[in-house]
């Protein structure tokens, strides 16, 4: 079932009661203009009509306060719906992990849950609120019926006008909508690629040409807004030119009947007034327009949902030192096999660099390694257990990582360590900071532990140690390092892996190295080439060979 369904499922009373709501003030329209006509009869006969008078005020009392029920729920249904839809979507891209950036880009895909999920909320109310909208025009033509079967005759004649009328606006508007938001996504795409980028354009004085890069979609979303305007304005002014012409049709009947007295004065009004209701194709226009727009949002929402999430499954891990086993792993990005068959065994408790040149897959094989990505075929174990077999919670308390450029999460310094920790404590954090060597810059901060990350200023390599700690905070059975140490210094390089390989330290360890220096310090060394590995051994070992000191010489 599409997102925006189980979203309505979900605020079904909210739904049901906005309905009532709508129908119930739809009701109160359409019995005020009888009770007018029926207290004009009385009063142009001077016969008493106090108690007509006090029913049609009651009537116009309760379809205000029945409007101000109907605005009040469809807004709080409105922003229900969207924070539900704004959850899902926000856990499910979580849980695809880079390939939700992959098919979408960053940019895409906030624009998706932010506007997109926005807009889809709406859906639900506009259902309703279009529900409400039918009742107006069905009870005005089942009055005039009432009133006299000639009066509905006459507006019948022209009903299948306004009927094609709004199945072309529906078709229409959805169509100018799809591409009015695949625009505006491209726009924010562009736009994230360049704030990420936001110091190399500085630096290349490429500041006007970036803007102008990011802007060059605009033409086309002008002209998608404009085609969706027109849309709407050619489908309202036809419909304008249409009911005047059935409502003039209908009180001119109702004027011959009057004349021949097969109607009251009170009769008349009261059919001009059903035929201004049942012709009432301006709100269904509006209506229309924005379900249009809601389900087209709700389109580019699911597109994001229809991306498969990894499965996990139920199984525990059993007692173990945290053997890593890959056996015939393959995994392929944008169409090119980046591993191939790879064959690879971590005992328990070592440490296995990994090494190679630029694009081998070192850094996709980390990712394979704790499964925040899935080969596409083969098989990885941990201690025998294969990870799609795992738990997800499982899976995250015996596998910790180490990246590059490490999102720090949370708060404060503290809370950015202890992300992930079923149970974090002060002394625990604080002795995960010391092995990282983070201890002593984080106690200088304003407020050392307690100091907002975002008031903490701190180089590239500062921010490394934080994500160390926090992998050390973890103490899984394995841990991995995705070239997490390559904003060191030398010396703080060299003090970190020597914690790392050190005999108390536990667990099973997979490095993503650059430098001969960490590798030395692994008990094995894993050579990826061409997606494949070329050998695993001591580094001294290796060393031998001149194509694998190249690998660190072009470093």
């Amino acid at each position: 079932m599409p997102l925006t369904g189980l979203a309505t499922r979900h605020g079904a009373a909210r739904c049901a009661a906005l309905c009532l709501v709508g129908v119930a003030s739809t009701g109160a329209g359409l019995l005020l203009p009888a009770v007018l006509g029926r207290t004009l009869d009385l009063l142009l006969a001077h016969a008493p009509a106090t108690r007509w008078v006090l029913t049609c005020a009651g009537l116009v009392l309760a379809a205000a306060l029945l409007d101000a029920a109907e605005t009040v729920l469809s807004g709080t249904l409105d922003a229900r719906t969207t924070a539900w839809l704004r959850r899902r979507l926000t856990g499910h891209v979580l849980a695809l992990g880079p390939r939700a950036t992959a098919r979408f880009g960053p940019g895409d895909l906030v624009a998706r849950l932010v506007g997109n999920a926005a807009q889809a909320g709406t859906a639900p109310a506009a259902r309703a609120a279009l529900l409400a909208a039918f009742a107006g025009p069905a009870g005005g033509m089942v009055a005039l019926g009432l009133i006299d079967p000639w009066l509905v005759a006459v507006f019948l004649v022209g009903a299948p006008v306004l009927t094609l009328l709004l199945r072309a606006l529906a078709r229409d508007t959805t169509r100018c909508v799809a591409e009015y938001q695949r625009v505006q996504g491209r726009i924010a795409t562009a736009l994230a690629e360049a704030v990420e980028g936001h110091r190399t354009v500085r630096a290349a004085g490429t500041a006007d040409r970036e803007a102008a890069r990011i802007l060059r979609p605009l033409p086309e979303l002008s002209r998608a807004g404009r085609l969706m305007w027109r849309v709407q304005g050619r489908a309202a002014g036809r419909a304008s030119a249409v009911a005047p012409l059935l409502q003039l049709g209908v009180v001119a009947v109702a004027g011959v009947l009057l004349v021949r007295h097969r109607l009251t004065v009170g009769e008349v009004l009261a059919a001009s007034r059903y035929a201004v209701l049942a012709a009432g194709v301006g709100v269904l226009v509006g209506q229309f327009a924005s379900l249009a727009r809601a389900r087209g949002a709700a389109e580019r929402v699911d597109e994001v949902m229809a991306q498969p999430a990894p499965v996990h499954g139920e199984r525990r891990l059993p007692p173990g030192p945290g053997r890593l086993e890959l056996r015939g792993v393959t995994a392929r990005r944008g169409g090119r096999t980046v591993l191939d068959a790879v064959d690879l065994v971590v005992p328990g408790g070592s440490t296995l660099a990994v090494v190679g040149r630029s694009g081998t897959g070192k850094s996709l094989l980390a990712a394979l390694a704790g499964r925040l990505a899935d080969p596409d075929a083969g098989e990885i174990l941990l201690d025998g257990v294969p990870l799609r077999e795992l738990s997800h919670d499982a899976l995250r308390r015996a596998v910790g990582y180490a990246f590059e450029r490490p999102a720090l999460l949370g708060a404060t310094i503290e809370d950015a360590i202890a992300l992930g920790l079923p149970s974090p404590s002060p002394a625990r954090v604080r002795e995960a900071a010391r092995t990282a060597h983070a201890d002593d810059f984080v106690r200088r901060l304003p407020h050392g532990y307690a100091t907002l990350c975002a008031d903490a200023p701190r180089s590239g390599g500062e921010s490394q140690r934080l994500g160390l700690a926090r992998a050390f905070a973890h103490d899984g059975r394995l841990l991995v390092l995705d070239d997490a140490l390559s904003s060191l210094d030398t010396v703080t390089e060299s003090r970190v892996t020597e914690a790392l390989v050190s005999p108390g330290s536990g667990g099973t360890r997979l490095l993503v190295a650059h430098r001969a220096a960490t590798a030395a310090r692994a008990d094995a060394v894993a050579w990826l080439e061409g997606g494949r590995v070329r050998a695993v051994g001591p580094h001294a070992r290796l060393w031998r060979d001149p194509e694998y000191r190249a690998v660190f010489g072009d470093g």
